[in-house]
């Protein structure tokens, strides 16, 4: 993996986007997205609300159309084999619309009957672990609970691929780590989970690799241990009764350097978070900072 999605797709890719264009009329939807996925990955698609997480799910999908580019899901191209792609997929998108006047058990027994396939068993562990109330309808559940159901339904069938859409949002802190236990589960049984998410914490967590897109266009593809061996630090230094806190992502000699010319009497090198990182490659794509711009 590399920067702009540099790797190319080979034997064990489970998802290729190869130059995918969207546009909405005039305006942007998401412009020469690549990326690869590999088989039993847990990727984190990252960006903020409105990047083109969400557009790009949809055309892996064949929920939009695009016009340019190829998706291949598990080696079929999702524009002649959408469904036949679709039966080895469970996707869980950010917003999930049930009938409110379903039960959850009828939700799931629908869910079932659209797979041709008895996922009784699997949704009845799945509902236990995430305490999901199978008698209650739609319209009596918070939206936390709702969320809960619609993890139920992409993941009771075991599909190969798991394309989860912002899944941990609206659950408390215990559902979120039961969530991603029957996530690291799947993928330890060879399933690929695709995990769009604005949550950086999870993504350094359970992601092995990540993307970064930013207002349609993506602007890094990489492993997570790498991400956070970027290279970028913080510096914060007390020089003549002032103190200024600056990013540096050049050498360590010529920041020592830089270092001696300021009169220092104390100095800190900070790693940065992952959320730092982050939003260094969004201010970096969109010519905010310089790479060792001065902050205030």
């Amino acid at each position: 993996m590399g920067e702009k999605g540099e790797c190319r797709e080979g034997g064990d890719t489970a998802i290729a986007i190869e130059n995918l264009t969207k546009r909405y009329g005039r305006h942007r939807g998401v412009e020469g997205v690549s990326l690869f996925v590999e088989k039993g990955d847990i990727f984190g698609f990252l960006g903020q609300n409105g990047a083109g997480k969400s557009t790009t799910i949809r055309c892996m999908l064949g929920l939009l159309h695009f016009g340019q580019g190829q998706i291949r899901i598990l080696g079929q191209d999702i524009a002649s084999g959408e469904a036949n792609i679709l039966r080895h997929v469970g996707y869980m998108p950010s917003e999930a619309m049930f009938y409110p006047s379903m039960r959850v058990e009828e939700v799931i027994a629908f869910a079932e009957k659209a797979r041709k396939k008895d996922c009784r068993k699997e949704a009845d562990r799945l509902c236990r672990i995430l305490a999901v109330d199978k008698k209650k309808r739609i319209g009596e559940l918070s939206l936390g609970n709702r969320r809960k159901v619609s993890i139920v339904c992409a993941m009771m069938a075991r599909p190969e691929i798991l394309v989860m859409d912002e899944p941990s949002s609206g659950l408390d802190p215990l559902m979120q780590e039961a969530f991603f236990d029957l996530l690291k589960e799947a993928a330890s049984r060879g399933a690929t989970c695709f995990l769009s998410s604005h949550v950086l914490t999870e993504v350094k967590r359970y992601c092995r690799h990540a993307a970064i897109i930013r207002e349609g266009r993506l602007v890094l593809t990489d492993s997570v241990e790498h991400l956070m061996q970027s290279g970028l630090r913080y510096v914060k230094v007390r020089a003549a009764g002032e103190e200024k806190r600056f990013s540096w992502s050049g050498s360590m000699r010529e920041l020592l350097h830089r270092l001696e010319q300021m009169e220092v009497e104390d100095v800190l090198i900070e790693e940065p978070s992952l959320d730092e990182i982050f939003l260094h490659y969004y201010q970096k794509e969109g010519g905010e900072t310089g790479h060792d711009a001065v902050m205030p």
